[in-house]
């Protein structure tokens, strides 16, 4: 059993993680400014902001995993990279892994590139997804004393298209997967199965990766 620690666990992709994980028998802390709307049973829910780590106490002492969930949007829209800088220097030199989720617009379209933030990216996403690039960027500079993995979901994931846990999904690396038809989509419960994957058996150590269908 690990300790999983989710920044953001109320919100769409931390709550999947969450609940993904709590089935698996791990010992999992969300953390989030607000109540969840339906809480998870077996989460311990923590009240409290990514921008003040030390008013947290203790909730990440012994974590074998953080994983930040957080989405530029609403009056987190500029403070997601702080956010990241805080968990980057609380955890570097820790035996604790940083996960991190990103969007698709900084996986790449086919091998050596370009990325999808490249090729007529929609105008109202474009902010997102360069947070999540600079995220990237963020972590790719940081000490080898932090050990992190960072994870695009599809082009098409959000709770405007849930879609069904189906318990699978590709690896691309750190290219965009696409089926056979080029849809690019992943549910929101089969994301968290390759995040929590990733914890339980790790592959990507200081390094990205794309999942999809």
């Amino acid at each position: 059993m690990a300790r999983i620690v989710v920044i953001g666990g109320t919100g769409y992709a931390g709550s999947h993680i969450a609940r993904e994980a709590v089935n698996r028998g791990h010992d999992v802390v969300s953390i989030s400014r607000s109540v969840p709307d339906a809480a998870i049973e077996g989460v311990r829910y923590v009240q409290g902001s990514a921008l003040d780590l030390d008013a947290l106490g203790d909730v990440f002492d012994g974590a074998d995993a953080v994983v930040s969930s957080l989405a530029p949007r609403g009056d987190m829209e500029h403070i997601v990279l702080d956010a990241l800088r805080g968990l980057i220097a609380k955890l570097t030199g820790t035996a604790t892994r940083l996960g991190v989720v990103g969007g698709a617009g900084g996986s790449l379209v086919a091998p050596g590139g370009p990325r999808l933030f490249d090729q007529g990216f929609p105008e109202e996403y474009k902010h997102e997804a360069q947070v999540g690039i600079d995220s990237l960027e963020l972590l790719q500079s940081t000490d080898e004393g932090l050990d992190w993995f960072f994870i695009h979901p599809a082009e098409v994931f959000g709770p405007w298209a849930e879609g069904e846990r189906t318990g699978t999904y590709r690896d691309g690396g750190d290219v965009l997967v696409r089926d056979a038809d080029g849809n690019s989509t992943i549910s929101g419960a089969d994301f968290a199965i390759a995040v929590v994957d990733e914890i339980e058996s790790p592959k990507h150590h200081r390094g990205r990766f794309t999942v999809g269908y």
